[in-house]
């Protein structure tokens, strides 16, 4: 899969131009100090809150359980009622199911099912397997320890207890906790709004003629749903190649949104027409341009109270900027501290050829015919590696990093899994 080959030099590898370029770290800590969570808050049915971000920490209403109770089905009873040697025969004077509190005489036995309240006198569970049944009563052959098959009040969580932290992306598992604690509602950030702008008179949609010179529209429907996924409200906007007109519609989105991202014109060709756009309507930028392949000419920054991402135009570029910068972005406007740093590590499965220089982040599969141990990946060869057909195979990407030439087979590198959103 990874021929042995040697690219051309381009232009943009020219060690004086890429030292001019901010490191990925770098970008990291600006989009730090200038992305900052949005203060609004809802309250919401916590059936609705699925994918919403935690605004404030939910603690429990009670005790976790709230009261002693039974982890089997059996029989309850008091260990030190079973003096001398066995077997013991005990009375049953007492039924207690889940839901009903416990009444009828203290002492002998209560039957007893999962879940239900434990007597006040009983501090053992006897499994209904480990027990002989006899008219009105039971015969143990064997002492159960102290204490056996019985769930203590408050030891999963006492009362007070912060069970899910502010800035946590709700899913099943998360609800269920919040659901525990005894609560019915969350108190959630609002979603971003967020306005996407591909650039373009040569694209269209798949629902429109397309002549000779146009291509199908791909960045739209791939950051549209990369937004949703990450929480934000989106509307989409398409810029013509003209300067007056693109800055018109940035300037009116930056009245209305806390995000704009944009797809294309963001380099220094006379058809580029967004970067300037800004520059014109006075964007603070963050940083223009960032010593990563693909996707160098990358920019962020803020016009009025919207932030702004200028992605480029190229999908598997626009992609992995995105994954970079895009969804850290939406996670600090939604009060989530988790980035997109790539954390996890991979061996390679092959040598990978890299121009010092760059951060290179190459698309990768998980090789499944691996042995147990370090995830190993595949990467398609630095011809491929910019073809869209790879955004659907790929299971995550992996940095070569910029320091670095060619990279052997068995290297251990950094990887960001593909995955549901923080």
């Amino acid at each position: 899969m990874n021929r042995p080959m040697r690219n051309p030099v381009c232009a943009c590898d020219d060690p004086a131009r890429t030292a001019a370029l901010i490191s990925v770290e770098t970008a990291f800590a600006r989009l730090g100090e200038a992305v900052r969570p949005l203060r609004d808050y809802e309250e919401l049915r916590l059936t609705d809150a699925s994918g919403r971000v935690l605004a404030a920490p939910v603690t429990a209403r009670a005790a976790l359980p709230p009261f002693d109770n039974a982890a089997m089905d059996g029989y309850a009873l008091r260990a030190a009622d079973l003096a001398g040697d066995g077997p013991w025969n005990l009375p049953v004077g007492a039924r207690i199911a889940a839901g009903q509190w416990p009444e009828g005489p203290s002492g002998g036995a209560a039957r007893i099912f999962t879940g239900a309240p434990l007597p006040a006198w009983a501090d053992t569970v006897v499994m209904q397997e480990d027990v002989t049944r006899r008219d009105g009563g039971i015969t143990l052959p064997e002492r159960p320890p102290c204490g056996s098959h019985v769930r203590r009040a408050g030891e999963i969580a006492a009362q007070g207890t912060e069970l899910a932290a502010a800035g946590q992306r709700l899913g099943p598992r998360q609800i269920a906790s919040i659901a525990a604690a005894g609560h019915s509602t969350v108190r959630v950030s609002r979603r971003p709004r967020a306005a996407l702008v591909i650039t373009g008179d040569e694209i269209r949609s798949p629902d429109d003629p397309r002549d000779a010179a146009g291509i199908w529209d791909v960045n739209g429907p791939l950051l549209q749903t990369a937004l949703n996924a990450s929480g934000a409200e989106v509307s989409v906007h398409h810029a013509p190649d003209d300067r007056a007109a693109t800055r018109s519609l940035l300037a009116g989105l930056a009245e209305e949104v806390d995000l704009i991202v944009t797809t294309g014109g963001i380099s220094v060709g006379e058809e580029d027409h967004v970067r300037p756009a800004m520059d014109a309507l006075g964007t603070r930028m963050a940083f223009a341009g960032v010593a990563i392949k693909p996707g160098k000419p990358v920019c962020s920054g803020q016009l009025g109270k919207a932030h702004w991402l200028g992605l480029p135009g190229n999908p598997v570029a626009a992609f992995v900027t995105w994954q970079l910068f895009g969804r850290h972005m939406m996670n600090r406007l939604q009060g989530i501290d988790k980035n997109t740093k790539l954390t996890e590590r991979a061996r390679c499965a092959h040598p990978l050829q890299h121009r010092a220089g760059r951060a290179e982040y190459r698309l990768a599969c998980i090789d499944r015919t691996a042995g147990p141990g370090a995830i190993t990946v595949i990467c398609p060869d630095s011809r491929s590696s910019g073809h869209i057909t790879w955004l659907a195979q790929a299971d995550g990407l992996i940095c070569l990093p910029a320091p670095t030439g060619d990279i052997p087979a068995g290297t251990e590198l950094a990887f960001l899994p593909f995955g549901p959103p923080d």
